[in-house]
């Protein structure tokens, strides 16, 4: 789950993170009421959950509030790849002398959280990555012992800060890390964290991406996120309790567990087809969900054919086959099926299916064949 990057800086704040002083319109009216109490330059900003704001025009420097109105009313409503934008932030224009990238990321491999910080600020990090890998410092922080004062020292002289910096840039360090964890986060960065003419540091701008598996943690983190700005697919299986994510191709896949939703999406590539989805029904796939699972996958125009693959462990193929069968007769889908049942009970399932007219497979590689056909018109 994304956080705009209004919420990603106050959640920063609650943790001793220097921000603007800034609010959030809707409004160019309220723009110009914001510019008018915070007084003097401000920064009128879009919020959308993209990357890219400024070079969209999405980011305007406003000398006076009724120019601040103005900005704001070109802004809202702009297209931003491919998002409309609904809020802008007005923050009062920092004085910049340079531009410092910090980020908290998790590191699988290593099993830690790994703090990054270069002293090519306001550039993307992959960037940064790609053309000048040298200017990225990294420190690997111990779960069991957190961060420590040393490693934020380490990273501050590895980006050139000035000794008098160190102590307000562990401060904010400490600040981001004690946010990434206490709200369950998969990044938290800072880009840029801004040196001002007096030498002080600000986060002049945030990111934050949560773990949706520790939402339930945090419920009122749940609460920001913008419905407005996620895929309306999407928002329906997370309310049916599915994973689902849309992909580019022409095959549906509907499936029960993780990995072998992947593996799916991978035979259909090697036989040739393009996966449209990854969807992960979990277990016990009643009626209801499957149900739910169909009309999902099938709003995708570009779909041209099902792929159900069902692993039947604990969940009984027969019981599977009953509520796909039910779950078919209430959706009436148009577009052919390929079933592929396997596990326990699975010749009944099959039986059930085959009284149906549905064509079912014994293999993954069979079944990811026909789909293939099917979804060229040439299944028999």
């Amino acid at each position: 789950m994304k956080l705009h990057e209004f919420q990603a800086k106050r959640i920063f704040a609650k943790y001793g993170v220097p921000i603007p002083e800034g609010d959030v319109a809707s409004t160019p009216e309220e723009a110009r009421a914001i510019a008018e109490r915070i007084g003097g330059p401000v920064v009128v900003k879009a919020q959308v959950l993209v990357g890219g704001r400024g070079k969209a025009g999405g980011v305007k420097l406003a000398k006076t509030p009724a120019e601040a109105e103005e900005k704001a009313r070109e802004i809202l409503g702009m297209d931003i790849k491919g998002l409309t934008v609904k809020k802008v932030l007005i923050d009062p224009a920092a004085d910049i002398q340079d531009e410092i990238y910090l980020g908290m990321i998790l590191d699988r491999a290593r099993q830690r959280v790994v703090m990054m910080a270069s002293s090519e600020g306001g550039m993307d990090i992959e960037e940064v990555a790609a053309t000048k890998p040298e200017a990225i410092k990294k420190v690997f922080i111990d779960p069991f012992l957190g961060m420590r004062t040393y490693q934020a020292i380490e990273i501050a002289s590895g980006i050139g800060l000035e000794k008098s910096q160190f102590r307000p840039f562990t401060k904010i360090a400490t600040g981001l890390y004690q946010a990434f964890m206490a709200s369950d986060a998969e990044l938290a960065e800072i880009n840029p964290l801004v040196v001002q003419g007096d030498g002080s540091l600000l986060a002049v701008d945030g990111k934050m991406v949560l773990d949706d598996n520790g939402l339930f943690r945090h419920p009122d983190l749940a609460a920001m996120r913008d419905l407005d700005e996620e895929d309306p697919a999407e928002t329906k299986a997370r309310e049916a309790g599915l994973s689902y994510i849309k992909l580019d191709g022409e095959i549906g896949c509907m499936v029960n567990g993780a990995g072998l939703a992947m593996a799916t999406m991978d035979i259909v590539k090697h036989y040739g087809g393009e996966p449209a989805n990854f969807l992960d029904i979990g277990g016990g796939a009643n009626a209801a969900k499957v149900a739910a699972a169909l009309e999902i996958i099938l709003s995708d125009p570009h779909v041209k054919a099902v792929l159900v693959n069902i692993f039947g462990g604990i969940t009984r193929c027969d019981e599977v086959a009953r509520g796909l069968l039910q779950a078919i007769e209430q959706v009436q889908p148009n577009i052919p099926f390929v079933i592929r049942l396997v596990g326990t009970n699975e010749e009944e399932g099959r039986a059930l299916l085959a009284e149906a007219n549905f064509p079912t497979a014994r293999t993954l590689a069979e079944a990811a064949q026909m789909a293939v056909a099917a979804a060229r018109g040439e299944l028999q």
